[in-house]
């Protein structure tokens, strides 16, 4: 509940939403297949990762906390945009803390890969298992935290109106909208901005020019390692920064001469791709997961004609039997 001269409300009205007729119906169901389709594509590569043991490796945790952020994510996302599809009035959602947890996660795993390739032989004595413990825990603690206190300078605000003209709502939409001086709100965002992404961002320059490093004056057998193990983090890199830069553009300036679709695609775009993205990057180019995906895949499908036949053949012999 946010103040708006002296009055309170319970939500933000969603501007950027436009009538659609009867293709909402036709877009609901666009969305929630998608969604549909990247909580059982993340799911299946959790369980897999928690049920094979070969993979309670430090990098295989890291991706499985990756995998659970874009079911966070895309949680926080797709019930409440299927909501909206179908309402005629649109309040607030926030995805703060998803886009917080990628890019820490995104950081943590390019340190992994740096300790992997850049000192193989050392690599279980720098990253122990409370060590991963540790990364998991400063992932997602360090954005909860940091959008808690962006949450509770936001709701002390006292606000001018209560339009966003986006699709979700961000804070920066709703210090814009503040009647008075936000210049403790200002400060902390910067600070917190750094924290969040300029730390995460630094690290995975860092990690990345020493990893290019070893692999020009290494092995062949050493730059074969490096891309099998980085290609698909470094797409999921830049296809996750593509998406945000669009983002904090348009919070920050003025778009009003970008087509008002192109907007909400694009502004959608990190929060919905990524998710799909990910697990079929992963799946795909890590050998392990992939080669249990299949033999996980095949021996429930297996196993499932093996029963059909089983239960077929039982009532056939049954059947004989009593006649």
């Amino acid at each position: 509940i946010i103040m708006i001269n002296s009055s309170y409300v319970s939500y933000f009205t969603l501007a950027a939403y436009f009538d659609t007729g009867l293709f909402k119906y036709l877009y609901f169901l666009l969305i929630l297949s998608l969604y549909v389709f990247i909580v059982c594509a993340n799911l299946l590569l959790i369980v897999v990762i928690c049920m094979n043991r070969s993979l309670h490796e430090p990098m295989y945790l890291f991706l499985c906390s990756l995998f659970v952020n874009e079911l966070f994510g895309s949680t926080g996302l797709f019930p409440f945009l299927l909501v909206q599809i179908l309402s005629d009035i649109h309040t607030i959602f926030c995805l703060y803390t998803y886009g917080s947890v990628e890019f820490t996660n995104l950081a943590v795993i390019s340190y992994d890969r740096y300790l992997a390739i850049c000192y193989p032989l050392q690599y279980h004595v720098h990253m122990t298992s409370n060590k991963v413990v540790v990364l998991i825990a400063v992932t997602w603690s360090l954005p909860f935290f940091a959008v808690f206190v962006t949450t509770l300078l936001s709701a002390s605000l006292q606000l001018c109106g209560n339009i966003i003209t986006k699709v979700y709502c961000e804070n920066y939409s709703i210090i814009k909208l503040a009647c008075y001086d936000t210049r403790v709100n200002n400060v902390y965002e910067l600070v917190a901005a750094y924290l969040i992404f300029c730390v995460p961002v630094t690290v995975i320059f860092y990690t990345y020019i020493k990893i290019l490093k070893v692999c020009f004056s290494g092995s062949k057998q050493t730059r074969q390692k490096a891309v099998s193990t980085c290609t698909p983090h470094l797409a999921s890199l830049i296809n996750f920064f593509f998406g945000s830069f669009f983002e904090i553009l348009q919070s920050r300036f003025d778009m009003s001469s970008v087509p008002n679709m192109l907007r909400i695609l694009l502004s959608l775009y990190f929060l919905t791709c990524q998710p799909i993205f990910n697990p079929v990057m992963y799946g795909l180019n890590m050998s392990k997961i992939r080669i249990t995906c299949q033999s996980l895949l095949s021996s429930s499908v297996l196993g499932g004609c093996f029963n059909f036949f089983y239960r077929s053949g039982t009532g056939t012999v049954s059947g004989s039997n009593i006649s």
